[in-house]
C-alpha cells in the first residue's frame, strides 16, 4: 500500500525523510545541481518542429509550458518521433497530443534524497519554483516557474563529480 510505503511519502511530501545511514549527499538541496535552463516548448508547436528544435538543440525532451506557465507536461525526442513513424500522429499535428502528462515536480529546495525516491519510478522529475508575480492592479498570485529537467544522470553525475569518500 502506498500508505505504508516510506518512498511513496516522502515523495508525496507526507514524511520528512529523517532516517539514519544516508549517503553524504542525500540532504543536499537539488538546486546545487547547478541544472541549466531548459528548452520550453509551447502547446501550438507542431511534431515536426519539436522534433527539428530537439535535435538542433542537443535535447532528448522538454517541458511544454502554456504561455500562462501552466505545466502540460514533457516532450521527449523519441517518443515523438515513434508516434509520427507509427501513423499515431501527423507532423503538422500539436505536441500536445505526444506529451507525457503524468510527471514528477519538485522544487529547488528539495533534497536530492527525495528526488532519489522519484527517480526510482520516474525517467525525470521538472524542477520547478514558485515565484510571485503582479498584476496591474497591483494583486499578488504565485507562479510556477520550469526551472529545469532533472535525470538521474544528472543526479549520478553530481554525486560523482563530488564524491566524498
Amino acid at each position: 500500500s502506498k500508505f505504508v510505503n516510506d518512498k511513496w511519502m516522502i515523495k508525496n511530501g507526507f514524511l520528512n525523510d529523517v532516517q539514519e545511514h544516508r549517503p553524504w549527499w542525500w540532504n543536499i538541496k537539488v538546486q546545487k545541481l547547478n541544472l541549466l535552463a531548459p528548452l520550453i516548448l509551447l502547446p501550438e508547436v507542431s511534431c515536426q518542429k519539436a522534433i527539428e528544435i530537439l535535435q538542433e538543440k542537443g535535447y532528448d525532451q522538454a517541458p511544454v509550458v502554456a504561455e500562462s506557465g501552466h505545466i502540460l507536461g514533457m516532450v521527449t525526442l523519441s517518443n515523438t518521433l515513434t508516434s509520427v513513424l507509427a501513423g499515431n500522429v501527423e507532423f503538422s499535428d500539436p505536441v500536445t497530443k505526444v506529451i507525457y502528462d503524468q510527471f514528477s515536480k519538485i522544487g529547488l529546495e528539495d533534497s536530492l534524497g527525495k528526488l532519489s525516491c522519484i527517480l526510482e519510478n520516474d525517467h525525470f522529475a521538472i524542477v520547478v519554483h514558485e515565484q510571485m508575480q503582479f498584476d496591474g492592479n497591483g494583486s499578488s498570485f504565485m507562479k510556477q516557474m520550469v526551472f529545469g529537467v532533472v535525470t538521474a544522470m544528472d543526479l549520478l553525475t553530481f554525486v560523482s563529480r563530488n564524491d566524498k569518500k
